[in-house]
């Protein structure tokens, strides 16, 4: 990390909400809440201006966040030479839909040898399950998935059978059906339970 310019005296609110970005939080509740701060507190911190180095140092901490990111909005958000951690987009998987919900810090050394560093991770929680899956696959091979059936995303068993066809299990009935009837998301690389 080399040398950069801060603004102690300006506006907090840049700061502030890369704060929340790095926590994955979507509100500044959140965040109030996180800190142990009343919100009406941290609207305050946001009002009254200055470099809130406290909440930025630590942020640092708990996070991993690189400062110069943080402070600035420059440079890359985690340095991945010293941090052997993934930030990664985490999803609710409820009633067949997927929704956001913020991100979460994943230890690299999680993810076992032979299986590859996923490319384009997300992290889905179902129920009492999180599945790490990568969007990025070159071909559907048996395994678990990230599928959607007729609108409604599950995560679900496929099974390669002859001909371009799949037969999908793990919910329900399992049924054979051809590999385009269906959308595939993302191959789960790992799950914790």
């Amino acid at each position: 990390m080399g040398k950069f310019d801060v603004d102690f005296d300006g506006d907090s609110a840049p700061v502030l909400d890369r704060i929340i970005e790095a926590y994955g939080f979507s509100q500044k509740l959140m965040l109030a809440d996180h800190l142990g701060m009343a919100a009406s507190t941290l609207s305050g911190r946001y009002r009254r201006g200055g470099f809130p180095a406290d909440i930025v140092v630590r942020c640092i901490a708990d996070t991993g966040v690189n400062l110069e990111w943080l402070a600035t909005g420059h440079g890359p958000k985690f340095d991945d030479q010293k941090l052997d951690a993934m930030s990664i987009r985490r999803k609710k998987l409820l009633d067949g839909q997927l929704f956001d919900s913020g991100y979460i810090m994943i230890d690299k050394a999680l993810i076992l040898p032979p299986k590859p560093e996923p490319v384009r991770p997300i992290l889905v929680v179902d129920e009492n399950a999180q599945y790490l899956i990568d969007q990025e696959f070159t071909e559907v091979s048996d395994g678990e998935w990230l599928v959607q059936v007729e609108g409604k995303t599950s995560i679900r068993t496929l099974t390669r059978i002859p001909i371009k066809k799949v037969r999908v299990s793990g919910v329900g009935m399992a049924f054979d059906c051809g590999l385009d009837d269906i959308t595939v998301l993302g191959r789960i690389g790992l799950t914790i339970k």
